[in-house]
C-alpha cells in the first residue's frame, strides 16, 4: 500500500517566531475563529497545524508552530523541529516579533536561520496595540527582512496591511487535488501511542512524540493515500482524560476540542494500549463512539511489548472482546507503531468500516431480512398478543438507521436478534447500527 501525505494544493504560509510572541493569535485573527489554542505562557503550541484562510479573493494555507527557541533540548527540541519542518515546506514565511519587548538575541539568530532558507519572508510586529507604538517597529529593520509590519494580533489593527504584504508573495496556486473521500480521527486515552500511531501510516514524524502525557494538545490534520486513489484526512486528536480540571485552561481545551473531532469525521481509529489492556476510560471513550455513531476500528498498539506466550496472548485478545463487547462489530488490528509492525492493516480496515458506515440496503432486501427473522424466531407473546414487524426500512446511512413498524413494543433482545441477523446477512461490520421501533397507532372504536 503507498502511504504518502498529500498537500491540498494551496501556497503554504508558515508562521514562527520564539515562544509566546502571539503565534496562534495572530492565526486566530486570520481565520476569524478560536482555533488554535491561545495562553499566556510560552510553549503552549506544539504540532504544527494548518488551516485554509482567505484574504483579498486568494486562499492559502496558515500553518502555526511552536516557538523556535536555538539551543532547545528535550521536548523543545522536538517543537523546533516541527517549525523547522514548516518552514521548509512553506511558500511564505511570517516571522512574529513582540514589539513590545523590542529586539531580542533568539530574534537575530531565527532571522538568520530564516535568511539561509531563501524564501519570502514578512516581519509581523505584533502587539502593537496603539498608533503611538508604531515607532517601536522600526527596530526590527535590524533583522535585515525587509520592512516589519506593525499590527495587534489581539484587537485586529494593522492585520489588513500585514495580510496585503503575505498576499503579494504568494506564488501562483498549484493544481488542487481532489478532497478527501472520507476523515477518520485517532482517539484514546492519553499516552497509548496516537501520535506514534500517525506517524507510522505518514511514514514521517508528523506529529511529535514524547513519553510524557499530553504532548498532543491540538488536533493535527495530515492526508493519507488508500486503495482505489482515495485520500483520508487523518485527525490525531489529544488524549481523552478521565477528568479535565477546568482551572487548566490548556487542558480543557485540548480536551473540547477532541470531543469536537467526533462530530466531524467519518470514522475512529481506538487506540489502546496493549500492555495495559482495556481499561474503564478505554471503555468510556469507546461508548463516547457508539453514541456519537461513527465507524470504528480497535488498535491494539505496543503489541511488540506484550509478552510472547501464546496463551496469554490469546487471554488478552479474549479479554479485551469481553471489557469491548458493545463493539463486536469492530475489527481489531494488532500494531506496533513504534517498529511500524502491522500498520499497513489499518487503512484498509478503516477504509472498509467507512463503506459499511456509508451502505444503504433497498427496502426489499431489508424487508425480506427481517421477514426471514421472524420466520425463524418469532416475538414472544406480550400480553397474550403476538407482536410483529410489518414493515422495516433503512431511513439513513453514516450511519445506518432502520425503522421498524411493528403492532406492539418490541423487547431488547429480540431487536439485539433482528440486529445481529441484519449483520450477519449484509455485513456492516465496523459500523454501529442503529434502530427505531414505531408502533402501529391502534384504530379508534
Amino acid at each position: 500500500m503507498n502511504v504518502a501525505a498529500p498537500g491540498n494544493g494551496l501556497p503554504v504560509v508558515a508562521v514562527v517566531g520564539r515562544p509566546n510572541v502571539g503565534k496562534s493569535s495572530l492565526v486566530n485573527r486570520v481565520l476569524g475563529r478560536r482555533e488554535a489554542i491561545v495562553q499566556e505562557m510560552p510553549g503552549v503550541t506544539r504540532d504544527r497545524h494548518g488551516f485554509v484562510a482567505e484574504w483579498g479573493g486568494r486562499e492559502f494555507e496558515i500553518v502555526d508552530t511552536g516557538g523556535l527557541e536555538p539551543g532547545a533540548d528535550g521536548l523543545d527540541a522536538l517543537v523546533v523541529e516541527q517549525a523547522e519542518a514548516a518552514i521548509a515546506t512553506a511558500d511564505v514565511i511570517v516571522l512574529v516579533v513582540d514589539a513590545a519587548a523590542g529586539i531580542g538575541e533568539d530574534d537575530l539568530l531565527v532571522a538568520d536561520t530564516l535568511r539561509r532558507a531563501g524564501k519570502p519572508v514578512v516581519v509581523a510586529a505584533n502587539k502593537v496595540d496603539d498608533p503611538r507604538d508604531e515607532p517601536a517597529a522600526a527596530t526590527f529593520y535590524r533583522l535585515g527582512l525587509g520592512d516589519p509590519q506593525p499590527l495587534s494580533a489581539l484587537h485586529g489593527r494593522g492585520s489588513g496591511d500585514w495580510l496585503d504584504a503575505v498576499i503579494a508573495r504568494l506564488p501562483e496556486v498549484r493544481a488542487r487535488p481532489a478532497d478527501a473521500w472520507a476523515s477518520i480521527a485517532i482517539i484514546g486515552r492519553p499516552n497509548v501511542g496516537k501520535s506514534s500511531t500517525l506517524n507510522a501510516l505518514l511514514g514521517s514524524e508528523r506529529a511529535i512524540v514524547d513519553a510524557a502525557p499530553g504532548t498532543t494538545r491540538d488536533p493535527v490534520d495530515s492526508y493519507v493515500a488508500a486503495m482505489e486513489g482515495r485520500v483520508l484526512r487523518i485527525v490525531d486528536t489529544a488524549g481523552m482524560r478521565r477528568q479535565v480540571q477546568l482551572k487548566d485552561c490548556l487542558e480543557y481545551f485540548g480536551w473540547l476540542r477532541s470531543r469536537r473531532v467526533l462530530q466531524r469525521v467519518d470514522g475512529v481509529l481506538l487506540v489502546v494500549d496493549a500492555r495495559e489492556g482495556v481499561t474503564g476510560h478505554d471503555q468510556r471513550i469507546a461508548q463516547d463512539v457508539v453514541e456519537a455513531g461513527r465507524a470504528c476500528v480497535i488498535v491494539l498498539n505496543k503489541w511488540d511489548l506484550v509478552p510472547r506466550d501464546a496463551m496469554e496472548r490469546t487471554w488478552l485478545e479474549r479479554d479485551s472482546g469481553n471489557r469491548l463487547r458493545w463493539l463486536e462489530w469492530t475489527s481489531r488490528v494488532r500494531v506496533s507503531a513504534l517498529t511500524r509492525r502491522g500498520v499497513g492493516r489499518l487503512v484498509p480496515a478503516v477504509t472498509s468500516a467507512i463503506e459499511s458506515h456509508r451502505r444503504r440496503l433497498p427496502t426489499s432486501v431489508v424487508n425480506d431480512i427481517i421477514g426471514a427473522a421472524q420466520v425463524r424466531r418469532p416475538h414472544p407473546r406480550s400480553g397474550g398478543k403476538s407482536v410483529r414487524v410489518l414493515y422495516a426500512v433503512q431511513a439513513s446511512a453514516a450511519p445506518p438507521l432502520f425503522v421498524l413498524f411493528t403492532t406492539g413494543r418490541l423487547d431488547t433482545a429480540y431487536v439485539r436478534y433482528l440486529e445481529n441477523t441484519v449483520r450477519a446477512e449484509a455485513g456492516f461490520e465496523g459500523t454501529p447500527l442503529k434502530w427505531q421501533v414505531r408502533q402501529r397507532a391502534r384504530r379508534r372504536l
